[in-house]
């Protein structure tokens, strides 16, 4: 009886007391502990929401840089931004064998210098070749007054390859015999908490809206998440050869908001 009396375990008033104990030292701890844990996740949500901000407008930097002469345009109030996305760009000859004709039809246009070979830089057969694009009536891509489908590439001289595209006459020759290739048209549009990129549809006079190009076939992808806000103003600038196009984006969690500004310029020499 006595042997089983000292190995018998812990009463249950001990064990109340401990569980008691324990809980008042976790709950202090906790006291402790609280705003840092919160402090941080607050910064973490912070950053998260600045650098989904922050890759959503350099991608649209990106690309506005790499925007045909005079093609930023802009609907929806400011909440949808076009542009035709050049892919290279080059001289043409002017005389001599394969010079490019502005009296006539022509089928072919000779470059001075080797072919782009860069990243996304290779002139695919269907990108549109442009000349002196102006971004007015007679001279506009969207319209197609100056531009043409390429339908072949003949590389057999590197240094002076031929590009063929469908018949053309070019209204307007470039000063300074440019030319550039246009792989299509890119789209961004706020809509509903959402910042989205279009491609891979059609080039056309009339600007799409977000709502057609949500219920169209056009390639999307997702720029950035819990917008709460945006706007895309663009000036062409005094002189008409640069202009700048303002990009604001708000991104919003759990009732905290982060506003980022950025502006991109764009040459606007054909």
């Amino acid at each position: 009886m006595n042997a089983r009396r000292c190995s018998a375990g812990f009463t249950l008033v001990e064990i109340v007391v401990v569980i008691v104990i324990t809980g008042v030292i976790s709950a202090s701890v906790a006291v402790f502990l609280r705003h840092p844990v919160q402090g941080y996740v607050d910064a973490a949500r912070r950053a998260e929401m600045s650098d989904s901000a922050d890759t959503a407008l350099r991608r649209m930097a990106r690309d506005i840089k790499l925007a045909l002469p005079n093609s930023i345009r802009l609907t929806d109030g400011g909440k949808t931004l076009e542009l035709l996305l050049t892919r290279t760009g080059g001289r043409y000859r002017t005389e001599g064998p394969g010079f490019l004709d502005f009296t006539q039809v022509a089928t072919s246009v000779t470059q001075l210098g080797p072919l782009a070979s860069g990243v996304g830089q290779s002139i695919v057969v269907g990108d549109q070749l442009v000349i002196y694009n102006l971004g007015i009536a007679g001279a506009d891509a969207y319209t197609a007054d100056n531009s043409a489908t390429i339908t072949g590439i003949d590389n057999t001289l590197p240094n002076e390859p031929v590009l063929h595209f469908t018949a053309r006459q070019f209204p307007f020759e470039s000063p300074d015999a440019r030319f550039q290739v246009v792989s299509g048209a890119v789209t961004y549009a706020c809509e509903g908490s959402n910042l989205t990129r279009y491609s891979g549809y059609a080039i056309n006079s009339v600007q799409p809206t977000a709502a057609s190009l949500a219920g169209s076939t056009a390639a999307r992808a997702l720029a950035a998440s819990n917008v709460s806000a945006c706007v895309f103003s663009y000036t062409p600038g005094v002189t008409a050869r640069a202009g700048v196009v303002a990009l604001t984006l708000k991104i919003t969690i759990s009732g905290e908001s982060v506003q980022l500004y950025q502006e991109a310029h764009v040459s606007n020499v054909p």
